[in-house]
């Protein structure tokens, strides 16, 4: 769930406070927990499209063995800005998470942080890259939010096309490999050319497991690709595109060219 940067921070809580029980501690007393072991989709950068994503956060929770673990939720959240509690962005878990005692202080928690693209779009494309890691335990009577817990990735998905002629081919003789690079559109819920950029073109034999590098090229300023090679034996033809600071990384599905 975005948090307007116009909206206080205290606001994120909301969506988890609801689910909180009534809290046995004294009135304006935030919950007593530490975050430890945030990792946000398993370490590996959140790659959205133009359609709803959600990404799994697991994360540790310490408490006094005073404080019930029924009386309070936790949440994970990403923000940019000076610090969690006065963010130029943030997103929070849309539900509290669902926790595990692993000791009378101690809870193994997982929570989704989840992106919708449409019409009202949680991201706008100047949002894509890194964004720091958060946390918010919220109690009948007070919360706590906690930055600084690590950095993670927000990229816009990418996608790749490949298509290999002539088939079949003759040994020797060239095959022509085209394809096309978009890019999601964070503004207009799309995907578009991505022009201008490195793309391998990389062959696999078809007794081989993995693709060997031929050549790197430019997509055009349409997303278009295309380039030549050699034919030598039957296998796959595909393009394949490196993570940029701001977009993901793609592989186009292998073409099989059959080699006479």
């Amino acid at each position: 769930m975005r948090i307007r940067a116009t909206v206080a921070a205290v606001s994120g809580a909301l969506a988890i406070s609801a689910f909180v029980a009534p809290a046995a501690h004294a009135a304006g007393t935030a919950p007593n927990v530490t975050f430890s072991n945030v990792k946000v989709n398993k370490g590996s950068s959140m790659v959205v499209g133009t359609t709803k994503a959600s990404f799994a956060v697991t994360y540790t929770v310490t408490h006094p063995s005073t404080l019930k673990a029924s009386d309070f939720a936790t949440g994970p959240a990403i923000y940019r800005g000076t610090s969690v509690t006065k963010p130029s962005d943030l997103f929070v878990s849309d539900d509290p998470g669902t926790c595990t005692a692993a000791s009378s202080t101690v809870l193994n928690c997982k929570a989704s942080l989840v992106f919708t693209v449409n019409g009202d779009s949680d991201l706008t494309n100047s949002e894509a890259g890194s964004w720091n890691v958060g946390a918010v335990a919220v109690s009948a009577d007070g919360e706590k939010w906690v930055g600084g817990l690590g950095t993670t990735k927000v990229l816009r998905a990418t996608k790749l096309t490949v298509n290999a002629t002539p088939e079949p081919v003759k040994k020797g003789k060239t095959v022509t490999v085209t394809g096309s690079l978009t890019r999601a559109n964070w503004d207009t819920h799309k995907y578009g050319a991505f022009g201008s950029q490195s793309v391998k073109l990389q062959f696999r034999k078809k007794s081989a497991t993995t693709y060997t590098t031929l050549k790197t090229i430019k997509s055009s300023a349409t997303g278009a690709l295309k380039t030549t090679t050699t034919a030598t034996v039957d296998g796959y033809y595909r393009y394949s595109f490196a993570a940029t600071s701001t977009s993901g990384a793609a592989n186009a599905t292998g073409d099989y060219i059959d080699v006479q």
